[in-house]
């Protein structure tokens, strides 16, 4: 009998502290979820930059920018996905996180190796992991959360992401990994870019700051898409650097304001 009512007492409790947590999980979500959708479409965007800068760096173009961004990306994955692996508690994202965490340490390892075309085509294929596994991450976040501007959110969030892909494409090409598939992805890549601004450009909720900055890439990405998209002609590596890193900051700047508004 004595068992029997501690037993009960035992599961009593137990289920009160599921429910306290339960409770926990829902409040933390409705904080947390614009902090989880931002920080885990960056995590797309390091992953491109990551392989952008290693082949900028070992093709010796803009080579103090691009090894110190290397080195700086590295890190901030890194810490990013802890912070992640803390606050997720879905089991399906945490063993998805797992994954990540395994590609990026083979990539590290390959990035702080001397550049080869074949370290390059393996850092390529790991980053595409990388992006595809954190992409599941972030779709997964928008469909449990449900942001009531989510779609406006992701869509500025990665726009980071396809700045830094344009930059990687571009500059894989002219390393020597001059495949269709380069060639393909780079002109999908300009135009998922493209349509995704246009969406944010029509949208009439934008503050005046958002639209501001919509405004200003717009602008230059109508002159620069043009040199992306001639990715077989090449020549103008700086260029891409550069725009693109401007793009992809003035993108993330827009992204905060998005989170700031769906507070």
């Amino acid at each position: 009998m004595k068992n029997g009512i501690v037993k009960k007492i035992t599961l009593v409790s137990i289920s009160l502290v599921l429910l306290s947590n339960v409770s926990f999980s829902k409040e933390n979500s409705k904080v947390n979820a614009s902090k989880l959708m931002d920080i885990a479409g960056k995590q797309r965007m390091l992953s491109q930059r990551i392989a952008k800068d290693y082949i900028y760096v070992g093709k010796k173009i803009a080579t103090s920018k691009a090894d110190k961004e290397l080195k700086a990306s590295l890190n901030e994955f890194l810490k990013i996905h802890n912070e992640l692996t803390m606050l997720i508690t879905d089991s399906e994202i945490k063993n998805l996180l797992d994954f990540v965490a395994l590609s990026s340490n083979e990539l590290k390892e390959i990035a702080n190796k001397d550049f080869t075309l074949d370290n390059a085509q393996l850092i390529l294929d790991l980053t595409e992991s990388m992006l595809e596994g954190n992409q599941y991450i972030v779709d997964s976040l928008k469909e449990v959360h449900k942001l009531k501007e989510s779609n406006l959110l992701e869509k500025a969030a990665k726009e980071r992401m396809l700045s830094q892909r344009i930059a990687k494409y571009y500059i894989a090409y002219q390393s020597g990994i001059k495949d269709e598939n380069t060639v393909n992805s780079m002109k999908d890549t300009v135009k998922q870019f493209s349509e995704n601004l246009d969406l944010l450009l029509k949208n009439k909720n934008n503050s005046v700051e958002i639209n501001k900055k919509l405004k200003d890439i717009d602008k230059l990405w109508k002159i620069v898409h043009k040199f992306y998209n001639n990715i077989e002609k090449g020549g103008l590596p700086l260029i891409v650097f550069n725009t693109t890193d401007n793009i992809t900051k003035k993108m993330d700047e827009i992204t905060k304001l998005y989170i700031k508004k769906n507070k």
